[in-house]
């Protein structure tokens, strides 16, 4: 695909795969317009860490997912369109269940609905590992069952729902992209792996949750790929297809890696209040990403400990706006 010559709106572009995707769509050529959710301070998310020449090639659109009529002005003119945005905070789902449905099914509705009456070319959905719950086997397919042991996932599987009925009844061109754990650079301290490193950086305990969990982590930029193979697939249409490195760790192995990795020396520390209520923790999590590397021709290309070791560098460098040894949901 020729990006120079596509108009593209990223939604959800402020987060923390959505401005790496802006970044490398701009780079590549594409005119993107990014939409990021309102705020008094007229902040921009991790947009703000792009270089200025950078910047100020994006068309940077403010607006709330909610409102059908600013996501309508966002999607109208663009020939493609990557949704992405959503509340993504699994603990912060179990304190405000409703607006993390608003925001995510009527959300998702709304991008869905813009993108059908302005006959966008393609709509690349995001979806999430999360849907899958734990694992009843592994590798896990797209055929895996999905199980909403949160209401975030359940939110979430109502979304990817939403796209598939977008396609069999408006023949909308819907590709949902599931990724798996992604993570890297400009990533916040609710996720797993930078909250390892700051505390380790800070010599700190290691205060998790469950170690016992297994995940499967994705860099950032095979992520991004992967998002970037789908747009332009013409086999993927309509399929949902899995995002993941196909290999799973232990977050209490995780998270002596990290440590050893930076020379770190704080003991892993079993932190209850980090712990998912009731039935809802996720227990395992490993991609089967056959049909990824069969539709788009993608691979992983940066591995578990090249990207630790990528990712400690950025917080490292941007060590002031961690808050170490925090909770955040």
């Amino acid at each position: 695909m020729d990006w120079g010559k596509k108009r593209i709106l990223v939604t959800g572009a402020g987060g923390f795969i959505g401005s790496h995707l802006s970044e490398t769509l701009t780079k590549a050529g594409a005119e993107v317009r990014a939409f990021v959710r309102y705020n008094s301070a007229n902040g921009r998310g991790n947009l703000a860490d792009l270089d200025n020449s950078l910047l100020r090639e994006i068309e940077i659109v403010a607006g709330d997912l909610r409102d059908a009529e600013a996501v309508a002005r966002a999607v109208s003119g663009c020939d493609l369109v990557f949704h992405l945005a959503a509340l993504v905070g699994i603990p912060y789902s179990f304190r405000n269940p409703r607006e993390v449905v608003e925001t995510n099914i009527m959300g998702t509705l709304n991008v869905l609905t813009a993108a059908r009456d302005h006959q966008v070319s393609r709509l690349i959905h995001t979806s999430t590992s999360e849907v899958y719950g734990s694992a009843r086997y592994v590798p896990m397919d797209e055929a895996h069952p999905l199980q909403g042991q949160s209401p975030y996932a359940a939110s979430k599987i109502g979304a990817d729902k939403l796209a598939e009925s977008f396609y069999d009844t408006y023949e909308l061109p819907v590709v949902t992209v599931r990724p798996f754990n992604s993570y890297g650079p400009r990533q916040s301290a609710r996720a797993v792996i930078p909250t390892i490193i700051t505390q380790a950086l800070a010599g700190l305990e290691i205060r998790l949750g469950s170690v016992d969990t297994k995940r499967d982590f994705t860099f950032v930029s095979d992520t991004v790929a992967g998002f970037m193979k789908a747009a332009q697939a013409e086999e993927a249409l309509g399929r949902v297809i899995n995002i993941g490195s196909g290999r799973e760790v232990a977050i209490g192995e995780l998270a002596q890696r990290v440590v050893a990795a930076i020379a770190g020396s704080g003991p892993v520390v079993h932190d209850e209040m980090r712990l998912r209520p009731g039935r809802s923790e996720v227990n395992r999590l490993v991609a089967d990403n056959r049909l990824a590397k069969e539709l788009l021709a993608w691979e992983p290309q940066v591995g578990l400990d090249e990207g630790i070791r990528r990712t400690t560098a950025w917080i490292m460098a941007h060590f002031e706006r961690y808050e170490q040894g925090k909770y955040q949901i």
